[in-house]
């Protein structure tokens, strides 16, 4: 039995078709194979490598950690130091409101922690979301996302959610004193980096303020410079009650988070106490690398730089006449195309060639691009180069 052969016999899969690159080391915006064929990673684990893979800081970070200790206890037990200069180095780039942090083990985990907050706060039980939506896949997220394809099978999920069009003020009427939380992801992703107006970001703020509901923001995917600012939700003058982070988060490591004001979070620790809780959330190796993310984050990358690039990218690809719409914000891409299946084609026609793009599960006649921020302009025009080859070759 080859190794692709085991790998697909004893481990969990996602899908009929997995890329199964056989990773043998990664670095900067590359990943090699065992047979040292180099790709272009034009994905960054799907907005996970934000500053790219094995960066000398965030790997130092580990080091470090790891020669002091591992896990030690349950969350929020014991003072560790990572665990506290990391949440002190999340909350000074952020507003004052948000000024405190409970460190989990992924985005998913951070929504469901984030619903149940909500919950908690107001004492209702409604949640609202957006058509188009995605927030994890667990049961409390998944049912707060918006693709039907992907939730029917798992039914029945949590009752009391309901869903309005994203980017439409006068769906906010649909948001009332039953309603505990709205989630939203400041930018959609899964369903094609869908970018709201301001006048429909400052409406939801100003409806939820009216009738008392808590605004979360999913920055899972659009937070941590992806698109083109620390956090998204600067670009549209809203802060959020609750913001939820993970993927970039971790430098390349699992993590996420719920940020929220002290007041707010104190409340899961009575009335009952223990109201939230992870076993290895906050684990001081991970804290330690998203510390070091974010100091390389706010000391090595440039967003004038990351939209300069983003915009020559954008340009290169927009000359092909195959791509009918291109929606982008900071180095979040979607690239419309006729079908799924010249995305398919041209997808697979790249990883031919040696880089790395991927689709989108809610939207399958577009293909993404999330590269690394600080990805060189050299490496930009390349990419753009061969997804304009790829394109070409693949076209019947």
């Amino acid at each position: 039995m080859d190794v692709k052969e085991s790998f697909l016999s004893v481990q969990g899969q996602t899908n009929p078709f997995p890329y199964l690159i056989e990773v043998e080391k990664a670095e900067g915006v590359q990943i090699f194979d065992v047979q040292g064929n180099g790709y272009l990673d034009m994905i960054a684990g799907v907005a996970v490598n934000n500053i790219g893979h094995n960066h000398p800081k965030v790997i130092a970070a580990i080091r470090e950690q790891i020669d002091r200790h591992l896990h030690v206890m349950v969350y929020g037990e014991f003072i560790q130091r990572s665990q506290l200069n990391f949440a002190k180095k999340l909350t000074s780039l952020l507003p004052n409101s948000l000024n405190c942090v409970y460190t989990v083990n992924s985005g998913t985990e951070a929504n469901e922690a984030a619903i149940k907050l909500a919950k908690r706060l107001t004492g209702r039980s409604e949640m609202i979301s957006f058509r188009g939506s995605y927030h994890g896949s667990t049961h409390g997220s998944l049912s707060v996302s918006g693709n039907e394809t992907k939730k029917e099978a798992y039914r029945p999920l949590l009752p009391e959610v309901r869903f309005i069009e994203f980017n439409e003020t006068s769906q906010l009427t649909n948001i009332t004193r039953k309603t505990a939380g709205v989630i939203i992801e400041t930018v959609q992703g899964d369903a094609g980096v869908r970018i709201p107006s301001l006048n429909f970001m400052q409406a939801l703020r100003d409806r939820c303020n009216e009738v008392g509901a808590q605004l979360i923001f999913d920055e899972i995917q659009c937070g941590i410079g992806r698109a083109g600012s620390m956090f998204a939700f600067e670009q549209f003058n809203v802060i959020p009650d609750i913001l939820t982070l993970g993927k970039g988060l971790g430098g390349g490591m699992p993590i996420g988070a719920i940020v929220a004001s002290k007041q707010m979070l104190k409340a899961f620790t009575h009335s009952p106490m223990l109201g939230h809780i992870t076993t290895f959330g906050g684990h001081p190796v991970v804290c330690a690398a998203a510390l070091a993310c974010l100091e390389v984050m706010t000391s090595e990358i440039d967003f004038k730089e990351v939209e300069r690039l983003g915009k020559i990218l954008e340009d290169q690809i927009s000359i092909d006449s195959e791509i009918k719409e291109i929606r982008r914000i900071g180095m979040m891409f979607a690239f419309d195309m006729e079908s799924f299946e010249r995305v398919e084609k041209v997808v697979k026609k790249c990883l031919e060639k040696g880089l790395i793009s991927f689709w989108f599960l809610s939207h399958p006649y577009s293909f993404r691009l999330s590269p690394p921020l600080n990805i060189t302009e050299d490496q930009i025009r390349k990419a753009g180069s061969i997804i304009l080859e790829s394109i070409a070759e693949t076209r019947e």
